[in-house]
């Protein structure tokens, strides 16, 4: 009866091995409990930097691969995953042209050199888009070809309107993350003063503002505050009414991995008055926070009595623009996409700084643009 009993416990033993082998492939081992709070994922993200490199005389550095870039990432060096360079790489171009009165003077022949600039610069897999900066953002022309921008460019015309300059640059920046590929280089170039009169955001936050201080004179009585110090008060809110502003558009900026360059027509006249400095300001900082230039020429008037003088000064602002011009073509074809992977953890829309580099014996004047940083977006 005992062997049989053993019999009867190997065979049911047999039977319960034989199924547990069944459900596990051969070769692999059952896997190890792991508890829930052990478990880290770790999220990468793409992080794309554009990135030109021109020599001493302003010329593209080209031949460049992954093994001559350097990124630091909050001051941790990453590992580059992409490098690719201008010729390899679509150019989306949003151009925008100031249509409003302070910048009508030299209208004409901007016209004609920017279409200039994009007949030389655009290659047909190549795409331009463009904006007019007047009272508010409009999209004249969607994404198209080198030959139908110049006829589009040649066809705007001068206004007396305000200025909503932030807003436009926004509206570009949200058009080329949109409508462009990811793996484009995505360009604004914009002909401006950089003065803002007129977008949603600086009328609403000046319109809270007058509210803001009538309800403070209510309440404390209008002798509690001289007219000096109202004046002084109000330039300060003004003042941190525009910033604010200017923080959102480079964010947009940022959020779109868009580099920005200018060109200010009012050339040295910028310093006349606050509201230009500040114009230039913006130009500035939008420029050299995405890798970009804001270029001040200096051009001559050409509102003289004189028409021989004023046709000598227009041959020479030409000339000047002209030069501009070629030397954002040359950054543009210096101009390469960096791209690595994060995996550094932190919360969405923190402000992350990066340091970009070329590990190369390069000759004296060689300059790297880039981005300063980039917003985390939300996975």
């Amino acid at each position: 009866m005992k062997r049989h009993t053993s019999a009867l416990l190997f065979f049911i033993l047999f039977v319960f091995t034989s199924f547990a082998l069944a459900q596990t492939p051969v070769g692999t081992p059952p896997p190890l409990p792991v508890e829930d709070d052990e478990v880290i994922t770790v999220e990468s993200r793409l992080v794309v930097v554009p990135v030109s490199v021109t020599d001493g005389n302003g010329q593209p550095v080209k031949g460049l691969g992954a093994e001559n870039f350097r990124v630091r990432e909050n001051n941790r060096n990453q590992e580059i995953a992409e490098v690719s360079a201008a010729e390899k790489i679509p150019l989306e171009i949003a151009l925008l042209f100031d249509v409003s009165a302070s910048t009508d003077a030299m209208f004409k022949f901007e016209q004609e050199t920017a279409a200039k600039f994009l007949q030389d610069v655009m290659r047909p897999i190549d795409r331009a888009t463009i904006f007019t900066i007047g009272e508010r953002p409009i999209l004249i022309q969607n994404r198209n070809v080198a030959v139908r921008s110049m006829q589009t460019i040649m066809s705007i015309k001068p206004t007396k309107q305000f200025t909503a300059f932030y807003d436009t640059v926004t509206a570009a920046a949200q058009y080329l993350k949109q409508n462009a590929s990811p793996k484009s280089r995505k360009v604004i170039i914009a002909i401006t003063d950089g003065e803002d009169t007129n977008s949603d955001s600086v009328r609403r936050g000046f319109a809270q503002l007058y509210a803001s201080l009538s309800k403070q004179l209510e309440t404390n009585g209008s002798g509690a505050i001289s007219s000096q110090e109202y004046r002084n008060l109000l330039v300060r809110k003004r003042e941190s009414v525009k910033v604010q502003a200017q923080r959102d558009t480079l964010k947009s900026l940022q959020n779109a991995d868009t580099v920005f360059y200018a060109i200010n027509p009012a050339g040295s006249s910028y310093k006349l008055n606050k509201i230009s400095i500040f114009g230039q300001n913006n130009l500035d900082k939008f420029a050299t926070e995405t890798g970009g230039t804001a270029f001040l020429p200096k051009f001559l008037p050409i509102d003289l009595k004189n028409d021989y003088e004023n046709s000598a000064n227009l041959r020479k602002n030409t000339q000047t623009l002209e030069r501009i011009f070629s030397q954002l073509a040359n950054e543009l074809q210096a101009q390469y996409l960096v791209q690595y992977y994060s995996d550094g953890e932190y919360p969405s829309g923190r402000f992350i700084k990066l340091g970009v580099d070329v590990n190369l014996n390069l000759p004296q004047g060689v300059k790297v643009r880039a981005r300063q940083g980039y917003f985390v977006k939300k996975q």
